[in-house]
């Protein structure tokens, strides 16, 4: 479970992050909000909960990690809930292992915040249950990692596992909004 001391980092990693676009100006004070005002925001079960994704690059920042999703049957980025915790960048790391196999990945920038989103999930059907549909208060991290490692699929949460272009990385995406909003924000950050 999350404590007052790793909520407060998070709180204010997210406060000196610095917004790239309107989108993410927007974002971060309903981030910030949620922070201050919802107890259990680090719990799945509210309406409105922390997530986390991580955005890798291969050393040159020439190629990015993508995951087959399974719910939005589409290529994406990885991630998941925090589930309790705050240190979502531990989160985000452990993510990316247990969705693809990549163990020695490194956070960039100092593992700061790369970009924040407050993404809507529509209704679906995981493991036999039925979620409702819900906000992720999204944070992302920036990481690299070797493209030579070894990849392997969850198959619980993907049904492939692979380095992509970046250039080709947004029109894997069969999201539009995901696809125009976040992949090409993301990839634009880097230049």
């Amino acid at each position: 479970m999350a404590t007052e001391e790793e909520r407060a980092a998070l709180r204010a990693s997210i406060e000196a992050f610095q917004p790239f676009n309107e989108q993410e100006t927007a974002d971060k004070a309903v981030i910030l909000q949620a922070l201050d005002t919802v107890t259990d925001v680090f719990d799945r079960t509210a309406q409105a909960h922390m997530a986390c994704s991580i955005w890798v690059v291969d050393p040159t920042h020439t190629q990015t990690l993508m995951v087959h999703h399974n719910i939005y049957n589409s290529w994406s980025w990885i991630g998941g809930h925090a589930d309790g915790e705050a240190n979502l960048a531990a989160v985000a790391l452990r993510e990316l292992e247990e969705e693809t196999g990549v163990a020695a990945a490194r956070l960039l920038n100092g593992g700061a915040v790369y970009s924040l989103e407050v993404l809507t999930v529509d209704g679906h059907v995981k493991r036999g249950t039925y979620i409702s549909s819900h906000l992720h208060l999204n944070v992302t991290y920036l990481a690299e990692a070797d493209p030579a490692e070894p990849l392997r699929i969850a198959p619980d949460e993907n049904s492939g596992v692979k380095w992509v272009p970046l250039d080709q990385a947004c029109a894997l995406s069969t999201e539009p909004w995901i696809r125009n909003r976040i992949y090409q924000k993301l990839i634009d950050k880097m230049a």
